[in-house]
């Protein structure tokens, strides 16, 4: 681990580690909506996972296999497993049809759920002015949809029900704090690739040949980039608070700016422009009001020490 990243603190870990995750996971997800124009969705799901799988299983074998069957909680655990998965048939769905900022812009209403959800759920303190920014995000969130009658198509539905679906995904995984990263992970993978294989047998078009070597190449990159994101962002959920690191989600649409302009020619409207804005100054109040309330907090504890020395 690089020097400047030791000197961090807990929190100020988690917000790298995330943003980092964010940028592979936008990687990711230009990769899949080039190979979702040519493939099936169940194929390029499983071919994605069977990578992901030859990667990451000697780790799990070095670290044990007991530790993939005596996980805590399993019930949280499968519907873990459930939630990751429609999230990614969804998204996958979505972009096929959806220029891949605007699919980011439903999938940013995620952050903000996990965020306004986490006081109750996980029992996470989140004050009025962090509430004030995450309605903010919200609207900019709104400005940069547009929702109308004509929006709402079979895609549109799919980003809104994937971004629920990785919503809890987030807010389970930050309930599994005590699972090893590599376990939710290999769960996580394994989940997605049965159900692919399901798609293809289930599907008249389930299986079409690959092309080319590059086209292999990039399908088992997919997987390689998308495990290393997970595993990036279940790591970043237990170093810092969900309503700390979740509005870093948003930096998504940033990246989907540039890789769909760069990649696949879209340019952004001006409402995605206006609301990205709004957003992304929000997730960064969000970051910063969470750094100062710690800080103050840690201030107070240690006060009685001090009076009593």
């Amino acid at each position: 681990m690089p020097n400047f990243l030791r000197q961090l603190s807990p929190t100020g870990l988690g917000v790298a580690v995330m943003l980092f995750g964010m940028l592979l996971f936008a990687l990711n997800d230009a990769m899949g909506k080039f190979l979702v124009s040519t493939y099936s969705l169940g194929q390029v799901i499983a071919v994605r996972s069977i990578a992901a799988v030859i990667i990451l299983l000697p780790i799990v074998w070095k670290a044990g296999l007991t530790k993939l069957v005596n996980v805590e909680r399993p019930g949280l655990q499968v519907a873990r497993v459930f939630f990751s998965t429609a999230e990614l048939f969804c998204f996958y769905f979505a972009v096929a049809a959806l220029p891949l900022a605007d699919v980011m812009t439903y999938w940013l209403a995620a952050p903000i759920y996990v965020a306004a959800l986490s006081p109750f759920l996980l029992g996470e303190k989140v004050g009025w002015r962090r509430w004030t920014a995450i309605g903010i995000g919200f609207v900019g969130v709104l400005i940069a949809l547009k929702p109308s009658s004509a929006s709402l198509t079979s895609a549109a539905f799919f980003s809104i029900l994937g971004s629920a679906a990785f919503a809890f995904m987030m807010l389970s995984g930050r309930q599994l704090r005590n699972t090893p990263d590599t376990v939710l992970a290999f769960w996580q993978i394994i989940g997605a690739g049965l159900a692919g294989v399901v798609a293809i047998l289930v599907t008249p078009s389930g299986w079409i040949p690959i092309q080319s070597g590059f086209d292999l190449s990039l399908l088992a990159l997919l997987g390689i980039v998308a495990m290393t994101a997970h595993v990036l962002v279940n790591r970043a959920l237990k170093l810092a608070d969900a309503a700390t690191v979740a509005p870093l989600q948003y930096t998504l649409l940033l990246w989907a700016v540039i890789f769909g302009w760069l990649i696949f020619g879209d340019v952004p409207q001006l409402s995605i422009v206006i609301g990205a804005g709004l957003i992304v100054l929000s997730g960064l109040y969000i970051f910063f009001r969470e750094n100062a309330v710690k800080r103050k907090q840690a201030k107070t504890a240690v006060q009685p020490i001090e009076d009593l020395v």
